[in-house]
């Protein structure tokens, strides 16, 4: 009986827990919605027309992409006597390189101005999930 009493308060405890966590978590989700929401409203009409054009850019750069990759592999079937898997493996690797230079061109790009809310949300955020004051 005595265990049983015990086990209570632990259960009421963790419920507790868990519901001040779920409630902190949806109030950092509103206020980083809401933050976003007024980011897109002071720049909508720009975000708009750049993503129609990323868009359009990347429809014809795929394409574009495609037929510098049959190009290339044609060039490499004429020129050298290597099997069909050894050309394919040198494309494969020259994409790999290339996408990974983007990948990283694009995330020191992507590291533009925000409105000061938003820095001060996600510092917030960070402090109250690592549980620093």
């Amino acid at each position: 009986m005595a265990e049983n009493n015990m086990e209570k308060p632990n259960k009421k405890n963790f419920a507790n827990t868990a519901s001040r966590i779920s409630a902190i978590a949806s109030s950092v989700m509103d206020l980083h919605v809401r933050i976003a929401l007024q980011e897109v409203d002071r720049e909508k009409r720009r975000l708009i027309s750049g993503g129609i054009f990323l868009a359009i850019g990347s429809t014809l750069l795929l394409i574009v992409l495609i037929c510098i990759h049959i190009i290339f592999y044609l060039f490499l079937t004429k020129f050298n006597n290597w099997n069909i898997e050894y050309n394919l493996l040198l494309i494969i690797f020259v994409d790999l390189f290339l996408a990974g230079l983007s990948l990283k061109l694009g995330g020191k790009l992507a590291k533009g101005p925000y409105l000061p809310q938003t820095l001060e949300g996600l510092g917030k955020t960070t402090k109250a999930v690592l549980g620093k004051k």
